[in-house]
C-alpha cells in the first residue's frame, strides 16, 4: 500500500473546462467548486475555459491545452450526458491513447448511490493523452465534487507518478 501513496503530495496544473451552451464565469458553480478543491489539494489550476458543447470548439482548446507542458491534468465538466447536444465524450474519448475505465465504473457507482438509477447513465469517463490525463465529468457541481474528492485528488500523484515512469 505505501508504494501506491508514496508521490501523492504532487502538485499538478490542473487545467478545468466547462462544456455549456449556457453557462458564464460568473454562473459556474461546477467550474468554482473544481477550482477551489484542486487549489486547496495544492495543486495550481493553470487554465479556466468555458466553451460551448460543439466539437469544433472542444477540440481547439484541447489543442491549446496540450501546447501547454505544465497542465497534466485536465478536468471537463458539460456534455457527458446521452442527449444529441453532448459532446464532450464522443470528441474526447477518440483522442485517448489510454482509457482509465475503472474511473467511470466507479464514478458511475458513487452516483448511483448519490442520485440512484439516473447515475449509471453518465458517460463519464477518463484517459491519457499524451503526458496529460483527461477526466470527463457530468456539469453538475454534485458530480464534480465528488469525482474530485473521492477519486481524482486522492490518486492524482501515484497517476502521474506511474504516467512518468
Amino acid at each position: 500500500m505505501n508504494e501506491h501513496r508514496r508521490d501523492q503530495k504532487v502538485a499538478a496544473g490542473f487545467a478545468v473546462l466547462i462544456v455549456s451552451d449556457s453557462r458564464t464565469k460568473e454562473t459556474d458553480e461546477s467550474g468554482k467548486i473544481a477550482k477551489e478543491l484542486i487549489e486547496k489539494a495544492g495543486h495550481i489550476v493553470k487554465a479556466y475555459d468555458i466553451v460551448k458543447n460543439e466539437n469544433s470548439q472542444i477540440e481547439n482548446i484541447f489543442k491549446k491545452y496540450a501546447e501547454n507542458s505544465d497542465i497534466r491534468v485536465i478536468l471537463t465538466s458539460g456534455g457527458t450526458g446521452v442527449s444529441k447536444k453532448d459532446k464532450t465524450v464522443s470528441t474526447l474519448a477518440p483522442l485517448f491513447e489510454q482509457s482509465l475505465p475503472g474511473f467511470g465504473e466507479h464514478f458511475r457507482r458513487l452516483s448511483y448511490e448519490d442520485v440512484g438509477v439516473a447515475g449509471i447513465y453518465s458517460r463519464s469517463t477518463a484517459g491519457i493523452i499524451k503526458k496529460q490525463v483527461v477526466f470527463c465529468l457530468p456539469g453538475s457541481k454534485n458530480a464534480v465534487r465528488t469525482a474530485l474528492t473521492e477519486i481524482i485528488l486522492p490518486g492524482i500523484g501515484h497517476l502521474l507518478w506511474e504516467m512518468d515512469r
